[in-house]
């Protein structure tokens, strides 16, 4: 049986793993389950995933997998998406240990609140402020690092890219300004253009990995 993954529409976290199926022509099936009508905590969905979280995978082992970061290097296996050599595995490691502790704890509220439920951006808006703020030293760091290379690793494009862009590239739907980050737009726009990528706009069930 091919993987299966279960995702929410439009969330970065559960784009990660589908665009590097899409992008490596890897076979799946998708479940959407909508967060916002609470599907993620129903005693149906319970029984797949006792965290009540998305994304969430099973493998065409039937082993599960949570977090978007532990699926793309599962996936990267023996693909062009992992980087060749032990030092930058480490240091793809390092950058998506980074993407989950200093870019989407501050990206993912502010464009949920700012973006996805907009009739909460007013009586959110000191949040939508301190999550703006708490971001910019992770976007300058990240902004300085792509000033020197293409992508985030000397190797190329590899799943440390697909795990930043997740939620960087939607951070003007946080309120954040990408014009301040020059460096990381070139590299948004360098991502878009490797091979078989698809859209976040694109991440329906009906998208199969064999059409990119």
């Amino acid at each position: 049986m091919p993987h299966h993954l279960y995702a929410c529409l439009g969330s970065g976290n559960c784009f990660k793993p589908w665009l590097a199926m899409n992008q490596l022509g890897i076979p799946f099936d998708m479940t959407l389950v909508d967060v916002l009508a609470g599907e993620q905590k129903s005693p149906a969905y319970l029984e797949i995933n006792p965290l009540g979280v998305v994304p969430f995978m099973k493998t065409d082992t039937d082993a599960s997998i949570g977090e978007s970061n532990a699926m793309l290097w599962y996936l990267a296996e023996n693909t062009a998406l992992m980087p060749p050599t032990a030092d930058l595995r480490a240091r793809a490691l390092q950058w998506m240990f980074f993407e989950q502790s200093k870019l989407e704890p501050f990206i993912s509220p502010a464009r949920f609140v700012t973006t996805i439920l907009p009739e909460m951006r007013a009586e959110r808006a000191d949040d939508i402020a301190t999550w703006q703020t708490a971001v910019l030293p992770g976007l300058a760091r990240l902004d300085q690092h792509l000033s020197n290379t293409t992508f985030v690793l000397p190797s190329g494009y590899s799943i440390a890219d697909i795990a930043l862009f997740g939620y960087v590239h939607v951070m003007e739907e946080a309120g954040l300004a990408l014009a301040d980050h020059p460096s990381v737009h070139r590299w948004i726009e360098a991502v878009q253009q490797t091979d078989g990528f698809v859209s976040l706009q694109h991440m329906t069930p009906e998208y199969k990995a064999s059409a990119a």
